[in-house]
């Protein structure tokens, strides 16, 4: 069973950034199409960043050009930085391996809670 460790979360003041980090253990790691995933307070777990195994990212719009997702294969991690957050990006943030825009391929991790408020 895979399982996913996520750290790094904390409360920032709305424009400050943190980076979250996530462990994963798979031997598999580098095969996967890996995502950051949130669920705000009465939301859907929601997909907002994923690399694929070719290094390409994607991003939801509402985070395009504030997080940027990376990977260590060798270390088998990966990450989120985020700059420029704001009080809307308060959530839960969860690491796992891709499926669907709202489901992981793999049971879910604690998560890590960013909470954004001055």
């Amino acid at each position: 069973q895979v399982q996913f460790v996520e750290s790094g979360g904390g409360l920032v003041q709305p424009g400050g950034s943190l980076r979250l980090s996530c462990t994963v253990s798979a031997s598999a790691f580098s095969s996967y199409t890996l995502g950051w995933y949130r669920q705000a307070p009465g939301e859907r777990r929601q997909l907002i960043a994923r690399i694929l195994t070719t290094g390409s990212t994607v991003y939801q719009d509402s985070v395009k050009g504030r997080f940027t997702i990376a990977r260590d294969n060798a270390r088998n991690t990966f990450s989120l930085q985020m700059n420029s957050l704001k009080p809307e990006d308060t959530a839960v943030y969860y690491c796992n391996v891709v499926l669907t825009l709202t489901q992981a391929r793999f049971d879910w991790g604690q998560g890590t809670q960013v909470t954004v408020a001055s």
